[in-house]
């Protein structure tokens, strides 16, 4: 892991790996640069970058008011300025996919491209409902092991899931200690994403229409809770150039090494420049 310092002195942790077109990864709300590992050894062509957002993973913790949307974009662009990068495509799973779009329409100069995770412009209430329910909690397992056991049921919208997955997956959030595990991001974390929605859940199609003209794409888990089929459907009636793909046993989000997502992923990557 390499570190960098953000302008109000936070030491924000990347990855930076690889030759080719630059590609910035940016993860889901509570997520780490390991959001990315499954998809990271099946694409060729590409540098990738990637981030733990200020009080994820191993960056400083500095509070619940600094953890924004525009506050997060902004250390993007900074990491983009510290490895003296003009530009780059983002990839966005879940908050990493608001963060670029956010990105496109207050500094579009800076992008290349834009490939979004499981997310748009129209956050669905049952899948912000079960964020709202565990972000900022530890959870009841004590171990990696039990974690692993429980989450094929809790994970409902998931099939067909590669042999230990689940156990990988339990290892990239939770850091086991002696009195069992715990989250690995600041638990302000859940007062921020709670505030940011205490008004209700706004639309943001300004957003998206902000990102015309980047070359994009649209990686959708068919189970989706968070993003429905008919924001889809308006998503592409507007954008009737965006790469798609549809991967099925997947809710919120795929992993991104399923052959329709790694498709999906070549052919985004092949109209960057």
């Amino acid at each position: 892991m390499k570190f960098f310092t953000a302008d109000d002195g936070a030491k924000i942790a990347y990855l930076d790996d690889g030759t080719g077109v630059p590609v910035l990864a940016l993860a889901g709300l509570t997520r780490t640069v390991h959001d990315f590992d499954y998809m990271a050894p099946h694409l060729d062509g590409i540098r990738l970058i990637r981030m733990d957002y200020r009080g994820r993973g191993q960056s400083d913790w500095t509070g619940q008011t600094s953890y924004s949307v525009p506050r997060e974009g902004a250390d993007a662009l900074q990491l983009l300025n510290h490895l003296g990068l003009d530009r780059a495509a983002i990839l966005g799973t879940s908050r990493g996919g608001l963060i670029a779009m956010y990105l496109a329409a207050t500094a579009k100069e800076r992008m290349t491209g834009l490939c979004l995770n499981d997310v748009g412009p129209v956050l669905e209430q049952d899948g912000l409902n079960k964020i709202f329910d565990y972000i900022g909690r530890n959870p009841a397992a004590k171990t990696h092991a039990e974690m692993a056991a429980k989450l094929p049921a809790a994970m409902t919208g998931f099939a067909n899931v590669p042999e230990g997955r689940w156990l990988e997956e339990s290892h990239h959030h939770y850091r086991q200690t002696d009195t069992g595990l715990i989250i690995n991001y600041d638990p302000a974390l859940r007062e921020a994403f709670l505030d940011a929605f205490k008004h209700g859940v706004a639309e943001a199609w300004p957003l998206f229409d902000a990102c015309a003209e980047l070359p994009m794409a649209l990686i959708h888990g068919a189970n989706s809770d968070l993003l429905s089929d008919a924001t889809v459907a308006k998503m592409r009636a507007q954008r009737p150039d965006m790469i798609y793909a549809s991967v099925p046993d997947r809710s919120h989000i795929p992993f991104l090494d399923e052959p329709e997502a790694l498709a999906a992923l070549r052919s985004w990557i092949a109209k960057l420049n």
